[in-house]
């Protein structure tokens, strides 16, 4: 486990070697505290990334192999850089010029001398190269001799809702956007779906549009496991390079009749009647329901499709490549041996890739192309639940902006993919084996976190030209005008927890910041694309102004906005939020002094709305499934939510929004507390539909899986309704920066 540093000890050799790594020996907490990596866990670290550390020589010998590496791969095979600024190429010779041949994207060539000369890095005395400022955006290909590379030239920031409103000729407008955050599977459209589909997304965008809002945000679409439907959590996904099929409408290729026929075929209405009715989504049986009717639809489309659907359907696989072919035989191949295991024909059933046959643990490897000869078939239908779920989510952007709205659907990227799945099958060069993404130990998670996802290697990263960050990036940004990347602290450094490991015997790794954020800007105006970094966490140093000036926005959350409120984490926000200082309760920031570069809310999906908040919901979950931290006791917890809720009313009530005593805990401010948000001066102000609707359930607690209905809460309105009542276009106005409606009334007596 960490400890507390207390004074910069010489480096020792096993230090050198994690520091050589990107490992962190030293690191500060969320609190400013300094902490050490204990020599034990920084051992489990550097040999679950292949380099012996057991004594001084290996620690030696590893070093010097890092070292020999890099320099074998000194000229990477992607280089980026910043417009209108001179590009450093390392290249290891002492040559004091070189002459250089730039091809540009369009074609055009560029020529000239490149010169050995100071940039101001340490790779000055390796022999980095410096070529002029290069100032056209984009990937050029740049020859040094009979070297080769790549260079990525990004502008200084991201595309931003500024350029959003300017581009749909809306600049200048005094009302302040907004948005709506949605879990995209709890809404409801007036068919018995199950679940909130692709076509419920489309109608919410209409709706939300004809309130103004110029974006809605989703949780993560990602691919899921279709033959393990117990695994729904959108945060740990098979793969972030393609979506999940039970989101598709196939209603909008088939036509609603042919899918009333499959409906009637399979002797699924009265299923998914009930199925629908629920307010819980039951995943497990709505699932295979939903694939079937899929798969009965596929089987007939070559009648039921018109020929341009057909058409679109085979140009969008052959677009899709390797890629997309890999994803649909790790598809197949699970399912089919899950089904032999329930059939008595394997002996060997875990749908970890990791436990397959050898020979099927690789997606280039001879046997996957046999069984994809085979089995081409089951191969080309998982291709097409791809296709149909692609087409439904382009069919929600353009209808967004097609409204009106600027920004339109905002996609959420998770952390990480499951180690088992697609993702890490295909990807992996790239993916740390052996690993899993967390959070280090702190005051209110004193054991760590460990979230069960892999990530990517800097170094495999480096070494392949960001490929696959890149794929992902692309995938994620091809239908939406906006990218939520979660944990965005990742791209600086991330806290690996070895598998099998307490997530306290952890350690950072760095990753190459700089570079990602880079390609992240070049993509984000590429896809004309706003770009939301979930920056709540243990930051490291001036991260966010390093996020800032690239032009990723924040996340201003009003329980988090104090002041002098440190950063946390919203995993550990169920824990924070309701645990204040015995005493004391730090004031609420008002909303026009949060930070700008950001996107302001009132909650996030980890946390509690503000019904729920004011009313305590949160802590009688905790009660409930015994979550209080030791020594908490319920009644403590609620006494300090009062404190907290003076403090919050207070500000209200100096706003001008509120007046008279503190409302009681029935009674949530929430139209006070909106038209608040309202007055924030972020880039733009995004709603939880919940509080748009006054719900008192969040969509996740933290820390738990079956004990609370994580993920599957269903809303009761009608997405084509959303805005009919004036209770509720009160509020998005309010949002807006609008007043009317704002001020809450007197309290009950």
């Amino acid at each position: 486990m960490s400890r507390r540093a207390t004074r910069h000890d010489t480096p020792t050799a096993l230090h050198a070697l994690a520091l050589r790594a990107g490992l962190l020996p030293r690191w500060t907490d969320a609190w400013n505290q300094p902490q050490t990596v204990s020599d034990a866990a920084l051992r489990r670290v550097l040999d679950g990334l292949g380099l012996p550390c057991a004594n001084f020589g290996q620690c030696e010998a590893s070093r010097a192999w890092l070292a020999s590496d890099d320099a074998a791969h000194a000229l990477p095979p992607l280089v980026t850089a910043e417009r209108g600024k001179p590009v450093a190429v390392p290249w290891p010779h002492t040559l004091p010029q070189r002459s250089y041949r730039l091809t540009l994207e369009d074609g055009a060539i560029v020529t000239g001398t490149a010169e050995r000369g100071n940039d101001g890095s340490a790779r000055d005395s390796d022999g980095t190269m410096l070529l002029p400022a290069i100032d056209v955006c984009g990937y050029h290909r740049l020859e040094l001799g009979d070297a080769h590379t790549v260079l990525a030239i990004a502008p200084p920031r991201c595309y931003g809702v500024a350029d959003a409103l300017r581009h749909a000729g809306r600049a200048g407008e005094l009302t302040r956007p907004w948005g709506l955050a949605v879990q995209l599977y709890g809404l409801r459209r007036g068919a018995p779906c199950g679940l909130g589909d692709l076509s419920a997304l489309t109608q919410c965008c209409i709706s939300a549009a004809g309130a103004s809002a110029d974006a809605v945000a989703i949780n993560p679409l990602h691919a899921g496991f279709a033959a393990l439907p117990e695994r729904y959590s959108p945060y740990a996904p098979s793969s972030r390079l393609f979506l999940n099929p039970l989101y598709a409408d196939p209603a909008v290729q088939f036509g609603q009749a042919a899918v009333d026929w499959a409906v009637a075929a399979l002797g699924a209405g009265e299923s998914l009647q009930a199925l629908e009715a629920r307010s819980e989504i039951d995943w497990v049986k709505l699932t295979p329901l939903r694939y079937a009717i899929l798969r009965w639809l596929w089987e007939r489309s070559d009648a039921l499709l018109p020929r341009a659907a057909l058409d679109d359907c085979a140009a969008f696989r052959a677009r899709g490549g390797t890629a997309l072919h890999a994803h649909a035989c790790y598809e197949a191949i699970q399912a089919r041996r899950l089904a032999d295991s329930a059939n008595g024909m394997n002996q060997n059933p875990a749908p970890d890739w990791r436990c397959w046959p050898v020979t099927l643990r690789a997606p280039g490897d001879a046997a996957v192309a046999a069984f994809a000869q085979a089995h081409a078939n089951e191969v080309a239908y998982h291709a097409f639940l791809q296709w149909i779920t692609a087409d439904g989510m382009a069919r929600a952007q353009r209808a967004a902006r097609g409204a009106g709205m600027a920004v339109g659907i905002v996609s959420d990227l998770a952390v990480g993919a499951d180690p088992g799945g697609s993702q890490a099958w295909t990807r992996q060069q790239e993916i740390l084996a052996g690993f899993h993404a967390g959070a280090p130990p702190d005051l209110y998670n004193p054991l760590g976190q460990d979230w069960g996802v892999a990530v990517f290697s800097p170094r495999g990263l480096r070494r392949r030209g960001y490929a696959a960050f890149l794929e992902m990036l692309r995938a994620n940004l091809a239908h939406a005008g906006g990218l939520r990347i979660d944990h965005v602290l990742g791209l600086a450094r991330m806290w690996l927890v070895p598998a099998g490991a307490p997530a306290s015997e952890g350690a950072y790794l760095r990753y190459p910041l700089q570079d990602m954020l880079r390609l992240v800007a070049l993509e984000s105006w590429r896809h004309r694309a706003i770009i939301i970094g979930e920056n709540l966490g243990t930051v490291p140093p001036e991260l966010n102004a390093a996020l800032s000036a690239r032009g990723v926005l924040g996340i201003d959350v009003l329980w988090f906005q104090r002041e002098e409120s440190a950063p946390v984490d919203a995993a550990e926000a169920a824990q924070r939020v309701p645990a204040p200082a015995p005493d004391t309760v730090p004031a609420f920031l008002p909303p026009a002094a949060w930070p700008p570069d950001a996107i302001a809310t009132t909650s996030t999906h980890d946390l509690p709305t503000v019904t729920g908040w004011w009313a305590g919901r949160d802590l009688a979950w905790r009660d409930r499934l015994h979550l209080l931290a030791p020594g908490e006791t319920l009644a403590a917890m609620q006494a300090g939510r009062a404190r907290e809720r003076g403090a919050l009313w207070q500000a209200l009530c100096a706003a001008g929004l509120c007046s008279g005593a503190v409302p009681d805990p029935a009674d949530a401010p929430l139209d006070a507390v909106l038209a608040w948000l309202g007055t924030a001066r972020t880039a733009m102000r995004l709603v939880p539909l919940e509080d748009l609707l006054g719900e008192a359930e969040q969509p996740n607690l933290p820390g738990t899986t079956s004990v609370h209905p994580n993920w599957q809460r269903r809303l009761d309105a009608d997405v084509r309704a959303l805005f009919d009542t004036p209770m509720v276009r009160a509020r998005a106005n309010a949002l807006r920066g609008g007043r009317h409606g704002a001020r809450h009334p007197p309290p009950r007596a």
